[in-house]
């Protein structure tokens, strides 16, 4: 694969083929064990699930930083030419230095701090048990999580997308029937749905681990220069992209606040099936982003703007097409996605499609918020991202998910992220034409 001269819409298709499957598979992991926990244990195993979604959050996107941010700079060495290879796999060895010593951190909080964390994350008295009973587990697995993430952003600028999709694929088609396997045939309910989850990351971890032995590979570690340096540069660079995710925890953790305050448990249960949705379709803005990426950031590297200028058209209308798909099943089909996560009772489906209907209006604008940053990020464009990442992930969005149901009334709190995806919409199309018409010419 000839990043610098390759046909672009073969170039993006491939990569997208091969980003799609691995995160949707790696958003399998929550979104199954949310259906098999809601099937056995009803609302209450969908609401202590809602809970446990930021500590995914938090570990995927420390991952993310590491990886996205480390690997942003190492295509664009790549894309200078010849003779930096030791240069770029510095940051490669940085990024596994810095996902080491996040993970262990990550780790040692959830192992010994689980409840005081899944309490501030809004579990009550009656989802506690069941969030700590699935987290039991995961705890072990905590560090493989986090390395995965890294290391498949890298398999994919070293030029092997199809083993990072088959290494998330591996471990996501044994959590989905050992899930069913631990849940219901050995009747382990939630503590069966975090073993299949952990076991299915060590399998993704394992092979993952198999590119360092094949002949395409170009990743080596070497002693970095500066590497307080080098983290400082990997850690700006992939921000937006980790922030994007560990926003998802922290909305969840405001959502679930204000919901739990103003309309109770069989509203979060609900809110519970919307983050497994909205983790989809934020997995769709992923692929598009993880796709593009190498491309943009190795030909920015060489100044070739007309090859980044024809990848991001072809972006923008995959970001347009995934928009339009999930808000159209969010208006059309929100009490499916009820039965399929969950048991419901009858008061579950009455209040579910009124939800669905207004929260699904952000789902066709967040495709393209989501994907912005990774451009920004390639275009080493970092303020633009972290605008992007902040305003919608935290100050916009937290702010609207209080003013909303306190001046108005309570079920207004589900207009609060259509109304944030809208304004950031706005200030992502001023920046990208801005940037993109100081591309250079060049093909």
């Amino acid at each position: 694969m000839d990043f610098l001269n390759g046909n672009i819409k073969s170039l993006y298709f491939k990569y997208l083929a091969a980003s799609f499957g691995s995160t949707l598979i790696s958003s399998i992991y929550s979104i199954v064990d949310m259906a098999m926990v809601g099937q056995y244990h009803g609302p209450a195993g969908s609401a202590a699930l809602a809970v446990v979604a930021p500590v995914w959050n938090i570990i995927y996107s420390l991952g993310l930083l590491m990886g996205i941010g480390g690997s942003v700079l190492f295509a664009t060495i790549r894309g200078t030419g010849t003779g930096r290879e030791r240069e770029s796999n510095e940051y490669f060895t940085a990024s596994v230095i810095g996902s080491v010593f996040l993970a262990a951190l990550i780790w040692a909080g959830i192992a010994f701090f689980d409840r005081p964390l899944l309490m501030a994350f809004g579990a009550q008295e009656d989802t506690i048990g069941l969030a700590r009973e699935y987290v039991a587990p995961v705890k072990f697995a905590v560090p493989l999580f986090l390395l995965n993430q890294m290391l498949s952003a890298y398999l994919r600028n070293d030029k092997n997308p199809a083993l990072a999709t088959g290494a998330v694929l591996a471990g996501g088609i044994f959590n989905i029937f050992g899930d069913y396997f631990f849940v219901f045939a050995c009747d382990m309910g939630a503590y069966g749905a975090g073993l299949a989850t952990a076991i299915g990351s060590a399998i993704t971890f394992v092979v993952l681990m198999t590119h360092f032995f094949t002949k395409k590979n170009t990743l080596r570690l070497v002693r970095p220069d500066k590497l307080a340096q080098k983290l400082g540069k990997i850690s700006v660079t992939g921000f937006s992209t980790f922030f994007i995710d560990v926003a998802m925890g922290i909305l969840t953790i405001l959502f679930n606040r204000q919901i739990t305050k103003y309309l109770g448990t069989s509203a979060l249960a609900v809110y519970g099936v919307i983050v497994n949705i909205s983790t989809f379709v934020q997995c769709c803005a992923y692929s598009v982003g993880q796709a593009s990426q190498p491309i943009f950031s190795t030909n920015f590297g060489a100044g070739k703007g007309e090859r980044i200028r024809e990848t991001l058209a072809c972006a923008l209308w995959t970001t347009a097409a995934f928009g339009v798909i999930w808000t159209a099943l969010s208006l059309g089909i929100p009490n499916l996605f009820i039965r399929i996560f969950m048991t419901p009772t009858e008061e579950v489906l009455a209040m579910a499609p009124g939800i669905f209907r207004c929260y699904g209006l952000s789902f066709l604008l967040l495709p393209f918020n989501v994907f912005s940053t990774y451009y920004f990020q390639a275009l080493i464009k970092p303020r633009a991202a972290f605008i992007v990442s902040v305003g919608r992930g935290l100050v916009i969005s937290g702010i609207l998910i209080y003013l909303l149901p306190a001046v108005m009334e309570a079920g207004a709190i589900w207009f609060a992220m259509p109304l944030t995806e809208a304004v950031i919409a706005v200030y992502v199309v001023l920046e990208m034409v801005k940037y993109t018409k100081r591309l250079p010419a060049g093909r």
